[in-house]
């Protein structure tokens, strides 16, 4: 029987895999195709090497290219251990040699699942996580363009229009979209005139379409110099426009799927019980720990993942220099920091704790962050139990002062 460690360096066609013994010593160094059937030859190749002995598989993506790898490997029961690329680049500089190669990356992570016993294995996410991981990072890329399409669009208006850009807030009035997909010069503006234009807004389904008008229409008459091109860029911001409005028709639709795949989800009730948590959060909580926390072991583990605690950075006579760690997911902080965030103004235990620390001089991210890391035990403690959230006795109120005799 041999023990045996596996590093796999993850590429989109193929993989490179190394297999190392408990000396160091190689025993297989092999590229293979991404799929199932090469796959499966692997598994069954190293397994012929260990000789029943325990194998320890390592790969340095968790997604992407080595999705199916990972499929196989947990299908077949082995033993999964995820490193970091960054871990892999800096013990790269540990190992002989200037070269790059798929092969001694390979060796370099199965080195590294050898001698460090701070890795975590790998687990297989429940089915609605999957989907949820998939339709929460689609709603992240639709944010993003839509706020790459706002920025470009106001950046061409405030070119040739800005009373117009000024007046409109884009960001985050839908009626000023709708606005600008029909009118978008101050010419234009003038010759269909106010009554007009309300009538076109309330047609197109625009709320407050009689202000927003009046709006327009001031805009329009405070500007009578034609700028240079700008037939040109109204066609544009035209377009712009459009875009954006597909954009929200899109995230509309993934809003809906994302929140019946939640309502699913076993944990959905206990998650939601939480103050600050809807089915947006919620689903991306899902979405980070793949609808089980235990794989995190402690409450103190998990909250470290999520960077909500901080880490000393001391050296000499220099101590107590505590700095948010380095490493963290960052889709676990931005929901711990945003549900937090929002129990503010619903929960008033969370209220309570945020003036205490505002009052103690901390600025107000600083005491978010101390109310998010304070709400992590209890989250953590609610999804381990399956108990829902249940609120503290309220403060006892001090009797009234009697009345002087």
């Amino acid at each position: 029987m041999n023990s045996l460690w596996v590093g796999v360096d993850a590429g989109k066609q193929h993989h490179h895999a190394v297999a190392i013994d408990a000396d160091g010593t190689r025993k297989l160094s092999r590229r293979v195709a991404n799929d199932e059937a090469s796959l499966v030859e692997l598994v069954d190749t190293v397994g012929r090497i260990a000789m029943d002995g325990l194998v320890t598989w390592a790969v340095d993506l968790n997604s992407g290219g080595a999705a199916m790898l990972i499929a196989v490997l947990l299908a077949r029961g082995e033993q999964v251990l995820y490193i970091p690329g960054r871990i892999v680049h800096h013990a790269a500089g540990g190992y002989r040699g200037d070269g790059k190669t798929d092969a001694k990356d390979a060796a370099i992570i199965a080195d590294q699942a050898r001698m460090r016993r701070d890795l975590q294995p790998m687990r297989v996410d429940d089915e609605i996580s999957s989907e949820l991981a998939i339709l929460t990072s689609r709603r992240t890329d639709l944010m993003r363009d839509r706020t790459r399409a706002i920025n470009r669009l106001r950046a061409l208006l405030s070119m040739y229009f800005p009373a117009l850009e000024r007046a409109l807030d884009i960001s985050n009035v839908k009626g000023a979209i709708i606005l600008l997909t029909g009118h978008q010069t101050p010419d234009g503006l003038r010759r269909v005139g106010h009554a007009r234009l309300e009538s076109w807004l309330r047609k197109n389904k625009a709320y407050n379409a009689s202000g927003l008008a009046q709006l327009a229409f001031d805009a329009a008459r405070s500007q009578h110099v034609r700028v240079p091109g700008q037939d040109a860029a109204g066609a544009t911001v035209a377009k712009w426009a459009h875009h954006i409005r597909y954009l929200d028709r899109e995230m509309a639709e993934v809003d809906r799927d994302i929140e019946t795949r939640f309502r699913r989800h076993r944990k959905a009730a206990v998650i939601e019980s939480m103050p600050g948590f809807g089915p947006l959060l919620g689903a991306e909580l899902l979405a980070a720990t793949g609808g089980d926390v235990s794989v995190f072991g402690t409450a103190d583990r998990f909250a470290a993942v999520a960077g909500l605690a901080p880490v000393p950075r001391d050296s000499g006579r220099v101590s107590g220099n505590i700095h948010r760690p380095r490493r963290y997911d960052r889709r676990l902080l931005r929901t711990a920091y945003l549900s937090a965030q929002l129990s503010i103004r619903s929960c008033a235990e969370s209220r309570i704790y945020y003036d205490r620390k505002r009052a103690e001089g901390k600025r107000h991210t600083q005491a978010v962050l101390a109310l998010a890391r304070r709400r992590s035990n209890v989250l953590w403690a609610m999804l381990r139990d399956d108990t829902p959230y249940r609120p503290g006795p309220k403060p006892a109120q001090p009797p009234p002062a009697r009345a002087a005799a």
